[in-house]
């Protein structure tokens, strides 16, 4: 397929989203909305299956492949790689086509992990998009999430033995990168899985550094902040009815939580005096739903925050970024390591309390719900937080970022010699 032809002073950006769960699409599509279309001829790839929640796109947009939200958690709640060599094969082959065709400038992915190849080969700089938490200059505390060993022993045995067994089950889960690197002649980036997650020429941490500890950064690692973004769907016909006058608590675990869960959540709802909004995030509805629950499959996330006086979710970063930004409190129902990594560092900050999903039921919760609200520190926890957030403007920081290396007055010390020869 021939390049599409490019405008003189108009620069190429091409975004690259592994569409495992809702969030890697998410961000990179409110990052690409921050460029402007007259310097920038801005490209999306993504698998469709979440295309119905983005909305209005001013951009090209690229069919891709990308592994199954089924198979990426049911890998992570096995403690397995998520993907195999012959996956990241195939992975490479398409981006090389694309980036082909497309002809990028610089090229953006979202835990699109193939890429470190693809760019590199293609002499392309790449910008990876990624949490603090899984920086290799994060100091980090690794809590065992839901694992077989956690349901057998529980997750005060299981701990030790996580801790002693995680730095080989990682190593693991670097092999498959390890040789693909090899197969294409690039240097190996070592057993790291925190290098593996993040190894790009320029690796934008979607987070403030306040929640982390960091070892000092090299040149090609930076904070922009929270990206926030909310699903491209109407308020629903109750929006406008609802009540006031009790605090309100919002409800999602998204495309990444346990769905299983919605029905205790549900019913520890019915037992407060408070009023619920649930998105179910396109699960079913449960079959019994309190009078002071209201329910629909998908809602406007920051609008319901704005409502809110405490948010619930499944602990991944942008529900509990949306709740921290506007100063709200925050339950995390955690299940992969992610959402442990995240909800940690909140709960450390005090803006916010993990319970683990594979122990939750209706009545710890109903205890928890009814102490954060009447708890006036995790609040104000999180008005402290809004704070932080605030100073970042990430769609301007990236910006910056990408107007930097398409007039090529960046550098990074992990560029692949000079972006792209095999090193």
């Amino acid at each position: 397929m021939p390049a599409p032809a490019q405008t003189p002073g108009v620069k190429r950006v091409l975004f690259m989203a592994e569409a495992v769960t809702l969030a890697h699409v998410a961000r990179p599509v409110a990052l690409a909305r921050s460029l402007d279309a007259q310097h920038y001829d801005v490209h999306l790839a993504h698998h469709p299956r979440y295309r119905d929640l983005l909305g209005d796109l001013a951009f090209t947009e690229h069919d891709i492949e990308s592994i199954s939200p089924q198979q990426f958690t049911q890998a992570l709640a096995q403690g397995q790689p998520l993907y195999d060599l012959p996956t990241l094969v195939r992975y490479v082959e398409e981006d090389q086509r694309l980036i082909a065709a497309v002809q990028p400038d610089v090229i953006v992915g979202d835990f699109r992990l193939s890429l470190a190849v693809s760019a590199a080969l293609a002499g392309i700089p790449y910008i990876a998009l990624s949490n603090a938490y899984w920086s290799p200059y994060c100091r980090q505390h690794y809590r065992i999430p839901e694992l077989p060993l956690t349901r057998v022993l529980g997750p005060r045995l299981g701990q030790p033995l996580f801790a002693l067994a995680r730095p080989l089950v990682f190593a693991l889960h670097c092999l498959p990168m390890h040789r693909l690197r090899k197969r294409y002649g690039l240097r190996s980036l070592g057993f790291d899985l925190a290098r593996v997650y993040t190894h790009a020429d320029y690796t934008l941490y979607a987070d403030v550094p306040d929640f982390y500890r960091m070892a000092p950064l090299p040149a090609g690692h930076r904070f922009i902040g929270p990206v926030i973004w909310s699903p491209a769907f109407p308020q629903p016909p109750w929006w406008p009815d609802l009540p006031t006058d009790r605090p309100i608590a919002y409800v999602t675990l998204g495309s990444s939580g346990s769905a299983d869960l919605l029905p205790a959540l549900v019913a520890a709802l019915g037992q407060l005096e408070l009023t619920a909004v649930v998105s179910t995030a396109g699960a079913p509805v449960p079959a019994s739903v309190p009078d002071n629950v209201y329910v629909a499959p998908y809602l406007p996330g920051e609008d319901a925050v704005a409502k809110a006086s405490l948010v619930i979710c499944n602990g991944g970063s942008p529900t509990t970024h949306q709740a921290l930004a506007q100063g709200v409190p925050v339950i995390g129902v955690a299940s992969n390591l992610d959402q442990y990594l995240n909800m940690s560092a909140i709960e450390k900050a005090g803006a916010g309390r993990l319970l683990r999903a594979g122990n939750c039921n209706a009545a710890q919760l109903v205890v928890l719900i009814r102490a954060m609200l009447a708890e006036p520190a995790y609040a104000v926890a999180a008005r402290v937080a809004a704070g932080r957030f605030a100073a970042y403007d990430a769609p301007r920081a990236f910006a910056g970022v990408v107007t930097q290396l398409c007039d090529g007055n960046a550098a990074s010390p992990f560029m692949e010699n000079n972006w792209g020869k095999a090193l």
